[in-house]
């Protein structure tokens, strides 16, 4: 089954951490990623010499989540995060721009695990 005409398929994850540095050692030391420390609050990261695959973050006080989230590629942002309303889900992090990359929101499904969507 799709969303919006795309494959459900893992397009990106975050770690949010509340010590990204710490959990940027630990991902390395554990997968062998490499780790592009953009700046203090954010790393992209990912296999040598391929596109990042996901990020790691400094998670704060208006962190919207720590852990892990990974993230759907959907057409429409916004129809799909109105669609996991309808079906249960909450909303948890609004749509947002992400300069050159689309837009993401966030949302809890019905147990309370955040599920990110990427998109238009």
């Amino acid at each position: 089954m799709t969303l919006d005409g795309h494959d459900p398929a893992p397009a990106w994850f975050d770690v949010s951490s509340p010590d990204a540095a710490r959990a940027r050692r630990f991902y390395q030391d554990l997968f062998g990623w490499t780790v592009n420390v953009l700046d203090d609050t954010y790393a992209l990261v990912g296999a040598d010499g391929g596109e990042p695959a996901g990020g790691i973050g400094q998670a704060g006080p208006g962190s919207p989540y720590t852990g892990i989230v990974v993230y759907f590629r959907v057409a429409d942002v916004d129809e799909a995060l109105a669609r996991a309303e309808a079906l249960g889900g909450k909303r948890r992090l609004d749509p947002r721009a992400l300069p050159g990359q689309g837009r993401m929101a966030v949302f809890d499904d019905p147990d309370g695990n955040p599920v990110g969507l990427l998109g238009a």
